[in-house]
């Protein structure tokens, strides 16, 4: 099948942090072919990245053939060379990935079956998840046994605050539940070896994002430190090019890779088959949403999905029509062709 039109465009949020996500959160790319089908994917990169596709990237994929993931992956390469001069990390790839996911699920749907089986032969029926929010007590009620919660570091005070947060989460969910903290960049070499010390009682999972991405060797050195805990991260890389970095360096016990942003299911493949080999465990960022699933229940990715529940009673926008869901903690991708999931127009301008 041939494409025939590629478009990005940038959803109308209506609950949407103030911050760098007003401007750069996430976009949807619809991909459409001589056959009738249509792709829907998910990119990062707002405003900016939806210039990339419609311009630079709708130009070089107008009468490209899609009959297979090798299709994919040649586009994939395509498109990662010629934005090398303003992309290779960020933004390009980012709107990279949006295009991506609209490839995988429009071969999916000409295929007529879920992505999880053109990637592999599922080997995890339902995913473990793992709320990440602040309503604990809400996570309880749904049945999740993982919990991550944020920690931001401003002043001393804030070891209190989370021994605080972690006590509260290890008394709600027990103490067989994982806890996880992350710190989104606000901790230094020095705070995280101080949280460490702090929170051994309570068997922290591991530490996300614990300094800036690029400090490699500070996060290596961390890994010993802090032990059992895990030093994580790898949501702010791109490419397997950026994680043969990290991997380089031994910077992170496991990794994180957005999907919608790292590259894509292409690029995923590509970092799960180097972690599998260096035998460093995988947990996507944001791996709950249909994006990641599909990923995790056919590659050796962690058995562990990450959601985003918010609080009781609060207000989301839902953007994505028969995304899974999880029940008693557990989540599972359907057997719909391609991701299985429609826009919401409503939120489309």
């Amino acid at each position: 099948m041939k494409i025939t039109e590629v478009k990005a465009v940038y959803p109308t949020y209506k609950n949407i942090a103030a911050s760098w996500r007003t401007h750069f959160w996430q976009i949807v790319v619809r991909i459409e072919t001589d056959q009738g089908i249509t792709g829907l994917g998910y990119g990062g990169g707002g405003v900016a990245a939806v210039e990339v596709i419609n311009g630079h990237f709708r130009e070089l994929l107008l009468g490209t053939e899609i009959n297979n993931i090798q299709d994919i992956s040649k586009n994939w390469d395509l498109l990662y060379s010629a934005s090398i001069p303003y992309g290779r990390k960020g933004i390009a790839v980012m709107a990279l990935s949006g295009v991506d996911l609209a490839l995988w699920d429009l071969l999916g749907k000409a295929e007529h079956c879920p992505v999880y089986e053109l990637i592999g032969t599922r080997n995890k029926e339902s995913v473990r998840a793992y709320a990440t929010g602040t309503d604990v007590e809400w996570y309880a009620e749904l049945g999740f046994t993982a919990h991550k919660f944020p920690h931001r570091w401003t002043s001393e005070k804030d070891v209190s605050s989370a021994i605080s947060s972690a006590r509260h989460s290890r008394n709600i969910l027990g103490p067989n539940a994982l806890l996880m903290i992350d710190t989104y960049m606000s901790w230094s070499f020095d705070t995280t070896l101080t949280m460490s010390k702090s929170l051994e009682e309570f068997n922290i999972y591991w530490f996300e994002d614990v300094v800036n991405p690029d400090a490699l060797e500070s996060q290596s050195k961390l890994r010993t430190l802090v032990q059992p805990t895990l030093i994580a991260g790898g949501e702010h890389e791109f490419t397997e090019y950026g994680y043969q970095e990290i991997a380089k360096a031994g910077a992170l016990d496991l990794w994180q890779p957005d999907i919608t942003w790292c590259g894509g299911i292409t690029t995923a493949i590509r970092i799960v088959e180097m972690a599998d080999a260096l035998g460093i465990p995988v947990a996507p960022h944001r791996g709950g949403e249909v994006w990641g699933l599909h990923l995790i229940v056919s590659s050796k990715c962690d058995d562990l999905a990450e959601v985003l529940p918010g609080v009781k009673n609060g207000n989301k926008d839902y953007l994505w029509i028969d995304e899974p869901v999880p029940l008693n903690g557990y989540i599972s991708p359907t057997d719909a062709p391609g991701f299985g999931v429609t826009v919401n127009e409503e939120l489309l301008p």
